[in-house]
């Protein structure tokens, strides 16, 4: 399943173009932000709304009633993914035309995690374990069994995690399944003494738009299911992490991507086309029936515009009577 996922992923992308850059489409960016900023923290068990997110990221204000720390932890992998995605694009001497370099991953840490150490730093940790430096002690066994490598086989594990990731490349059949078991590893490895979790999905993003995808966005309601998939990594089955990741990746693509950058008269999957008024499966069903003007590929996915369904839609509020 997931590598027909890659497929439709990599034929999208050839009809688009690829990722447009942080500059030139700001709203996409924008967008995204917002959401990886709200749903990563909240796997960790952040407690803000995408609401509070949203005004505290645009409008720098605190809003509700939560304790500092959460706000400083948004705010802290906000400014970490919006580094992560204007370095993917345009990576400067950080990267030495790799896809991931260790400066990298240390400075992902370091502004991650510096604002939250400030007012909550670990409570074991020493003068040398901070923002952007590796754990100096033994982390007990995880939630599900998985113990993290012992401290100081930290520096090895990683530099071969590095070789292995910087051999990643796009479009190869494997590409999902390698990518889910990089991902694992690096929790495995578990290089610092907080923000493990947070650090590893910045870094998978990293790479993932350097190579030419948009982030992967795990959403707080796939937590059971992501923490089972690891779990599943962490047994050498990548499998379902693999295309848990790839429709995170072909999501954004719909979600984000593709409405922007497809005019109002081009054909997309319908999954690019619904909002708050018509879901995916509204505008399936509709399509199906004749209703909406739509065509189906050979792939059997239904394709319309952004036209199209304003019309649809538009002729369906006229259809439905007033009742009082």
């Amino acid at each position: 399943m997931y590598r027909r996922l890659d497929t439709q992923i990599g034929e999208l992308w050839e009809r688009l173009g690829g990722l447009p850059s942080p500059l030139e489409a700001v709203d996409i960016w924008r967008g995204i932000w917002f959401e990886e900023a709200h749903h990563s923290t909240a796997i960790e068990g952040n407690t803000l709304a995408l609401k509070q997110v949203e005004v505290l990221l645009s409008e720098g204000r605190a809003v509700g009633d939560r304790e500092l720390k959460e706000y400083l932890e948004v705010r802290g992998y906000a400014d970490a993914a919006d580094w992560v995605y204007r370095q993917a694009i345009t990576p400067g001497q950080w990267s030495a035309g790799k896809v991931l370099s260790l400066t990298e991953i240390r400075h992902v840490h370091r502004v991650l995690m510096a604002a939250v150490w400030e007012v909550a730093p670990h409570p074991e940790a020493t003068q040398a374990e901070g923002p952007g430096s590796f754990r100096e002690h033994e982390i007990h066994p995880l939630p599900g069994g998985m113990t993290p490598v012992s401290w100081p086989l930290v520096p090895a594990q990683l530099d071969g995690w590095l070789d292995d990731v910087n051999r990643l490349r796009p479009r190869d059949p494997a590409f999902s399944e390698t990518v889910a078991d990089l991902h694992a590893r690096f929790e495995r490895i578990h290089p610092f003494l907080d923000g493990n979790g947070r650090a590893g999905r910045l870094v998978l993003n990293l790479s993932l738009v350097r190579l030419g995808y948009p982030p992967a966005i795990v959403y707080k309601r796939q937590r059971s299911e992501y923490l089972r998939a690891l779990r599943r990594a962490d047994r050498d089955d990548p499998g379902q992490l693999g295309e848990l990741l790839t429709r995170a990746v072909l999501d954004n693509l719909y979600r984000f991507v593709v409405p922007a950058i497809a005019g109002p008269a081009r054909l997309v999957p319908l999954a690019a086309l619904a909002d708050e008024r018509a879901s995916a499966d509204a505008l399936r069903v509709a399509a199906a029936r004749g209703r909406l003007q739509a065509t189906r590929g050979a792939d059997c996915h239904w394709r319309s515009t952004r036209t199209w369904v304003d019309e649809y839609l538009a002729a369906r509020y006229r259809r439905t009577p007033w009742r009082s």
